[in-house]
């Protein structure tokens, strides 16, 4: 029933067939427990502050269902956690035999998490995490191209006639997906021959409040601007509500554009400009690179391709 090839066709059929006469269904526990496999993959997302207490990137829980099915696929379960328990994360799953292997979405401030990656690198943990692709510290990093994004985003705003466009994400080391952003950000300008100014560059984290936050900034350092660029959609819609209840029309006075193409932009009004992330395929990507890993099969550092949607927010 395992497939193995010693076993002959004919012998295999019969068993089988036995097998569906009786209504018998392997034991995973307990082939698990010879095998020293669980079968399980642990799926550990990092407590994000958000409106409605979840506590999860809406972006994250998009990628949920593409991970189920390609775990089934595979003949693996899911198990859903947060990255609260304690420090040790291979002690939890790998050691616990609870998982063979760890995905980890979200890290918050990337200087303080880092040290904890190298640590499973240290412990031989079989672990995928969604990042920066870009930097391949940790081989089986899946991410999109969130350099590509910001520049195809900012080509469009410039493209449209805006010269004045505001950047809201904290681009620094602590956060290399926003830094890749606003890396993006800068590269579209500099092929316009256009200079990025400082006082348009607003540090938000992925949330509603703190894109309202960004243009109240923005307001009070009376800098003129007529577009944002803003490194998530929660921001960015955000930053829409915050201009309409100040009298500014979006897109008329101020263009808007986000990142990730939540289900929310497309209601937002009007309906949100942003650089959408293929959620389906980040989900399989992250449970292949993982079952590669505990395969034992060299994996590689995944960069998957960004599309921008252009709706009512940056068109006049």
């Amino acid at each position: 029933m395992s497939g193995n090839p010693a076993v002959s066709a004919e012998t295999r059929a019969r068993v089988l067939a036995a097998a569906e006469q009786l209504h018998y269904k392997v034991d995973k526990n307990a082939s698990g427990l010879r095998r020293q496999q669980s079968r399980t993959l642990a799926l550990l997302f990092f407590e994000d502050p958000t409106p409605d207490e979840t506590l999860i990137n809406p972006f994250y829980l998009s990628m949920v269902g593409s991970m189920v099915r390609t775990c089934a696929t595979h003949g693996y379960d899911l198990l859903i956690s947060f990255q609260q328990l304690s420090d040790d994360w291979h002690v939890d799953y790998e050691d616990s035999r609870k998982a063979d292997g760890i995905i980890l979405l979200g890290y918050g401030d990337y200087t303080l998490y880092r040290p904890r990656l190298e640590q499973l690198v240290r412990r031989g943990a079989h672990f995928v995490c969604w990042g920066n692709p870009r930097a391949g510290e940790f081989g089986a990093v899946v991410g999109s191209d969130n350099e590509g994004g910001g520049f195809e985003a900012t080509r469009h705003l410039l493209g449209s006639g805006r010269r004045h466009i505001a950047f809201v994400g904290t681009a620094s080391e602590a956060y290399p997906e926003f830094l890749d952003r606003y890396a993006g950000y800068v590269r579209a300008h500099d092929e316009a021959s256009l200079s990025v100014l400082d006082g348009l560059r607003v540090d938000a984290g992925p949330s509603e409040e703190e894109g309202r936050a960004a243009v109240i900034a923005l307001e009070q350092r009376r800098v003129p601007y007529d577009a944002i660029f803003a490194a998530s959609d929660l921001a960015a819609i955000g930053a829409i509500k915050a201009l309409q209840e100040k009298g500014r029309r979006v897109p008329q006075d101020v263009a808007v554009v986000g990142f990730d193409d939540l289900s929310a932009a497309g209601y937002s009004s009007p309906p949100l400009t942003t650089v959408a992330q293929d959620a389906r395929a980040a989900g399989v990507a992250l449970v292949e690179a993982l079952i590669g890993r505990i395969e034992g099969r060299d994996t590689v550092a995944t960069l998957l391709p960004v599309t921008l949607k252009v709706r009512g927010s940056s068109l006049v």
